[in-house]
């Protein structure tokens, strides 16, 4: 079962290495990651998995919403 959330600042304390999933994947800097990489690299178990996940999750929360 997953963790409760405390604090406003999760996302923070959550990504300890910037740029680590984007190496890992061997993504050039400025390069945007594609959505079939990160859902391959979600499936996988470890650290890996667990920052593929996290960036699709954080990715969901960026959509902006229009006003009709």
């Amino acid at each position: 079962m997953a963790k409760k959330r405390k604090g406003k600042k999760w996302i923070q304390k959550a990504i300890k290495k910037p740029g680590a999933l984007r190496k890992a994947l061997k993504v050039k800097a400025g390069a945007t990651i594609s959505q079939a990489k990160l859902r391959t690299a979600a499936k996988k178990g470890g650290t890996l998995g667990r920052r593929a996940r996290l960036a699709i999750t954080l990715g969901k929360m960026r959509k902006v919403r229009r006003k009709r």
